[in-house]
């Protein structure tokens, strides 16, 4: 049986693991979920399935996985200067398998079909806020902040929790400069991270509402101020498609991909460690670090080993997704070797 995540006053913690044969994916675990919830709320939320609907809100699908990049006014600032600091060993992810392999579950929990479903949700242009414990807090836009902050390329590894991975070229520029350039007070002591609400454009939103609704996520403030932390408005030379986040994704490389929240309106600095979406769902099984290490399993399968997507073949993982180099020292050993 797979542990069902209910909506809020429904939830109960998981208390059986599944051998990883019969249940690898957090995407299945998600599905049945939602079909189980589908028939239980039929009189609240008629026959809509999250994973079937047509619901574009008047705009057709994309005609490719490719021909998902919003109008950007900023499209001739890519591709950026590479940065070559951070060396990968590992040849990119075919451009094309990234784009139709995308954990966007404001759209679809069909990572394969996420791209299909982006048609409506409109990109740009697009502002950020920022917000709390800063000196200067205040409403930015994407494209400004595109041509001040110096966009550059990076090649980063990517992990996700599902035990597959990918290597991709980010554009952006590091947290820290946006972060500088607000000015943290010293009582600033974590950064919560909002995504976008907008359930007319977003059928994952508007047909899976026991989720809460938008996302938000969470680093420390020495995580968020590491250079690796990445604000990512591009990837593969371009500006972002939108089932890969866009406009503005936080790019985190040495954590699970859902640390790496995606098409983001709201950063906020705050005194208190803040909540994160998979942690209020299911907290046995995701917390609020989440540093990839191969020696710490998921309740439910291992992280010993990661599937490269569109390779067909699995590796062993990395402490840190490969990143220890930089990072290790942020912290303690019982905050590596725990699910902390």
């Amino acid at each position: 049986m797979a542990n069902l995540i209910l909506p809020p006053g429904w939830r109960k913690p998981g208390r059986e693991v599944t051998p990883e044969s019969v249940y690898w994916h957090r995407r299945q675990f998600i599905k049945g979920a939602g079909a189980v919830l589908a028939a239980v709320t039929l009189g609240a939320c008629g026959a809509r399935d999250g994973s079937n609907s047509e619901g574009e809100g008047g705009s057709g699908r994309p005609s490719d996985p490719l021909d998902t990049i919003p109008d950007t006014p900023t499209r001739h600032l890519y591709p950026a200067e590479v940065n070559a600091r951070y060396p990968v060993d590992r040849r990119l992810t075919d451009r094309r398998v990234a784009a139709t392999h995308n954990n966007f579950y404001e759209f679809l929990t069909d990572t394969d079909r996420v791209w299909e479903r982006v048609g409506a949700f409109e990109a740009r242009p697009w502002t950020v806020e920022v917000a709390g414990e800063v000196e200067r807090p205040g409403v930015y836009d994407v494209a400004d902040l595109e041509r001040e902050l110096d966009l550059e390329e990076r090649t980063y590894r990517l992990r996700c929790v599902e035990a597959w991975a990918m290597t991709v070229p980010w554009t952006g520029f590091p947290l820290h400069r946006l972060l500088d350039k607000v000015g943290p007070l010293s009582s600033a002591r974590y950064v919560r991270f909002v995504s976008f609400h907008r359930p007319d454009q977003a059928i994952g939103q508007a047909n899976q509402d026991w989720y809460p609704w938008p996302y938000y996520e969470g680093l420390r403030m020495d995580e968020a101020m590491h250079d690796l932390t990445l604000v990512a408005t591009g990837i593969f030379g371009a500006p972002l498609p939108k089932q890969h986040g866009a406009p503005v994704r936080i790019v985190v490389p040495w954590k699970y991909g859902y640390k790496s929240p995606k098409s983001i309106v709201r950063i906020e600095l705050v005194r208190e460690r803040p909540p994160i979406f998979w942690h209020d769902l299911q907290p046995s099984e995701y917390r609020f670090f989440s540093n990839v290490n191969p020696d710490v399993a998921h309740p439910r399968w291992s992280q010993a080993k990661e599937e490269l997507i569109g390779e067909g073949r699995r590796v062993p993982t990395r402490l840190l997704n490969g990143y220890a180099e930089w990072v290790a020292d942020l912290y303690e050993p019982d905050v590596l070797n725990s699910l902390s």
